[in-house]
């Protein structure tokens, strides 16, 4: 069997914890590939590293000199985990053909985002110097994303949706891409679907906010709620829950993208943190409940109105969290649930696989952005190419 080219996806969400890497295959024409996953890891940040992330992230004040010391130093350790994953995979660097690194987000600000009574111009901001990987590597990086869709008036997020569309489109059944990570974000890709008919958008916090809770109440010990047996003996406060869901983002119709901006430690702060008397339970209840209801709220509001779709193929670290899928199948009876793992892209892998497969369109010269999906003007080529 011919070998096809090798990939390696570099991807660091907004939780913040680590580097997700995955060594792929990718076989035939590069607009309609074939992917087979080698290797899949997880590398945490150094406890230093992942304290100054989130700091940055949340505005805490912070100098030009810091921001690139950081850069560099998230630069070393994307290289690490790609070179850490080829050997896993027992994959010379040598034979890549490219490396997808998404970096690590410390700022977005999407076209409609606002702060405050005062708009800020969209802009986005990922670490973890490109030049760093290639030269340790020895290999073409792709990086920078989210830049070029944001400059064509997109949201430069989510990108995602465009390998959606490649691995999990089907000719008789319309298709819902949910993934769970920090954000939750879907992907829809009506049956036979053309590339110019899949929309999506961010629907807001997925594990964020359980995270960033369940870590405050523990006071570190706990970094999210396994299983969601926590929640599952808790109580919705209702009232909580209404307040946050007249949060302007949910009613604001797509495109949209949101991250620490929207749903971090502010937000934490003003709706959870103030709940001095409240048991713990029937907090971290509410934020679960939050992250379901958000999500159909979307589906229900801004994706089964479009057309007739039958499946809910999800993703992400949410997938693990089982008291949130059963509120999920309560909340969305007319579709069937099913994991990506069932297609060939594990729950924990498909973002890392989705950032080699966003590589490879950009070293072949294709789109990666969907304008339905991210409000760009125009399909654009993403990313910025870095050579050894």
């Amino acid at each position: 069997m011919k070998t096809g080219r090798y990939a390696v996806g570099l991807m660091s969400g907004t939780s913040m914890d680590g580097i997700d890497a995955a060594l792929v295959q990718i076989r035939g024409k590069p607009e309609r590939p074939r992917v087979q996953l080698e290797a899949f890891g997880a590398f945490p940040y150094p406890a230093v590293t992942h304290e100054a992330l989130l700091d940055v992230a949340s505005g805490k004040p912070a100098t030009a000199g810091e921001i690139s010391k950081l850069n560099y130093q998230v630069g070393e350790l994307f290289a690490r985990a790609a070179l850490a994953i080829c050997r896993r995979g027992r994959i010379e660097t040598t034979r890549l053909y490219v490396i997808g690194s998404h970096g690590q987000t410390i700022f977005h600000q999407g076209p409609k985002g606002k702060r405050g009574s005062r708009g800020y111009p969209a802009s986005t901001l990922q670490i973890g110097e490109p030049a760093v990987i290639a030269e340790r590597t020895r290999a073409a990086v792709v990086a920078d994303f989210r830049a070029a869709d944001l400059a064509a008036g997109g949201q430069g997020a989510p990108l995602v949706p465009v390998v959606d569309y490649l691995l999990l489109r089907d000719r008789r059944r319309g298709s819902i891409a949910l993934n769970l990570g920090g954000i939750a974000n879907i992907t829809a890709i009506p049956a036979n679907a053309d590339m110019d008919e899949v929309f999506g958008f961010d629907t807001g916090p997925a594990n964020m906010v359980i995270d960033g809770l369940a870590a405050h109440l523990t006071r570190g010990r706990m970094n999210y709620d396994t299983g969601g047996k926590w929640a599952s003996r808790g109580k919705v406060i209702e009232s909580l829950l209404a307040k946050m869901l007249r949060e302007p983002f949910f009613a604001c119709s797509p495109p949209k993208s949101a991250g620490r901006e929207q749903f971090g430690d502010d937000f934490l702060t003003a709706h959870f943190l103030s709940q001095k008397k409240t048991r713990p339970e029937n907090l971290i209840r509410t934020a679960t409940e939050l992250t379901a209801r958000s999500v159909a709220q979307a589906i229900n509001q801004f994706v089964l109105p479009r057309g007739s779709f039958h499946r809910l193929i999800i993703s992400g670290g949410g997938a693990h969290n089982l008291f949130l899928l059963e509120r999920l199948r309560a909340l969305l009876p007319s579709l069937t649930f099913h994991s990506s793992t069932d297609f060939g892209l594990p729950v924990d892998a498909k973002e890392a696989i989705a950032f080699a497969l966003l590589a490879d369109r950009t070293l072949h010269g294709l789109p990666g952005n969907l304008p339905a999906v991210t409000g760009a003007r125009r399909f654009v080529v993403l990313g910025k190419i870095v050579r050894p």
